[in-house]
């Protein structure tokens, strides 16, 4: 049975429509993924487009032909827009419309106006171009690692690498009713295929969008909101790794865990606002003074803890007194308020394979104590009085004799 171009249109226009709403539709329940509402809008615009191209005859040329290609090409550039906005990248809107104004401009030619093959060409390849230009998007950020990543990538390649085909194709053979075997067989899968790779495209790019907000649910549970650092469930996570690291290759790792002095009196002072910033203050000197395979925690409270692996003790002490140092001078001034808090630092090593968080820090949190005991602000280590730092007065008092 033969498929009309009528009925072509028609399925197409529904179908284009329906996966609009569908995409739009998870775009409201995550209004947070942008790329979702753009990618919805490139299947309007394509509904749209067939529209006008389907009034052909009936509306004058500049919209059935003009117009209507001006906004498929449009459409494909959504899809490229949306692949920018989910990896992080800025609007263009200079290239969001330039695949249209190409095609406008070109038209005006007579060497393109006058020529089918020349339109069909030139159509083809910023189609090919927009899509190509989103699997370039998508393969920028493969550093995280989406499942339908990859999918999203072959697929797009696939789709502007078949409009390019179509070209020929439609070129070889002559459009005319008369010519039964196009009418009936390769203008129906040419443009089938067109409609069931848009179905599969926007089927994967809904996964992408749905995988992406998992991982964002995912990673929220386990990140303290005022801090941006991990919280104790992230941070115990972040420790199953360090764990099979050590079993397999046993280091030198130190756990430093922190409490900064005297807080409750901060938030009486000063107000809980303050409070929140001179936590935010520590989590940023922290992790500035950490080294990039470190990391720091927040596991309640005023309460800190950082893991640093594959270090000697005598750097880890280093760190650990740049950790406190750099705290106190950042928060001498919070927020136009004489803040002046400080950090007490207990410090626990481990060498064996069975990396015990629960012991190291229990022997860091009596180190902890041994610092509060010894008048706050200072670092203590655990079981080694050899590495145990002076006392800030003393030290002050030796200087002056």
């Amino acid at each position: 049975m033969d498929l009309d171009v009528n009925t072509l249109f028609l399925v197409t226009i529904y179908v284009e429509s329906l996966l609009g709403l569908l995409l739009l539709f998870a775009w409201v329940q995550n209004t947070a993924i942008h790329a979702v509402a753009w990618w919805a809008s490139a299947h309007f615009l394509r509904a749209a487009s067939i529209t006008l191209f389907g009034a052909y005859g009936q509306l004058p040329d500049l919209l059935t032909i003009d117009l209507a290609n001006a906004v498929l090409l449009t459409s494909f550039a959504a899809t490229w827009t949306g692949a920018r906005l989910f990896e992080g990248r800025r609007l263009a809107p200079a290239g969001l419309v330039a695949g249209a104004a190409v095609w406008l401009i070109a038209n005006r030619l007579p060497v393109v106006a006058s020529s089918v093959e020349a339109r069909a060409w030139l159509g083809g390849a910023i189609i090919a171009s927009y899509t190509w230009l989103a699997c370039a998007e998508f393969w920028r950020g493969r550093a995280e690692r989406l499942v339908s990543r990859l999918p999203a990538m072959v697929m797009l390649f696939a789709h502007g690498a078949l409009f390019l085909l179509r070209t020929p194709l439609s070129v070889m053979l002559p459009w005319a009713p008369s010519n039964h075997l196009f009418g009936s067989v390769w203008l129906t899968v040419l443009s089938s295929e067109a409609l069931l790779l848009t179905i599969a495209i926007a089927f994967i790019l809904l996964a992408m969008g749905k995988e992406r907000a998992e991982q964002s649910h995912r990673t929220a549970a386990l990140v303290d909101p005022l801090t941006g650092l991990v919280n104790r469930r992230g941070f115990f996570a972040k420790i199953e790794r360090i764990s099979e690291r050590q079993a397999a290759n046993p280091q030198l790792a130190a756990v430093l865990l922190v409490d900064l002095d005297h807080f409750k009196s901060i938030n009486d002072r000063f107000g809980h606002a303050v409070g929140d910033r001179v936590l935010q203050v520590f989590a940023e000197s922290a992790t500035q003074t950490v080294r990039p395979s470190d990391f720091v925690g927040r596991l309640g409270g005023e309460e800190f803890a950082a893991v640093l692996h594959n270090i000697g003790r005598e750097r880890a002490l280093v760190i650990a007194e740049r950790m406190r140092v750099s705290f106190a001078q950042a928060s001498q001034m919070v927020d136009g308020c004489p803040v002046g808090a400080t950090a007490s630092v207990g410090l626990a090593f481990s060498d064996t394979p069975d990396f015990d968080l629960s012991e190291l820090l229990v022997q860091a949190d009596k180190a902890l104590y041994e610092a509060k005991e010894r008048g706050r602000n200072r670092v203590e280590v655990a079981n080694d009085a050899s590495l145990r730092t002076p006392d800030p007065a003393a030290s002050l008092a030796q200087s002056a004799a």
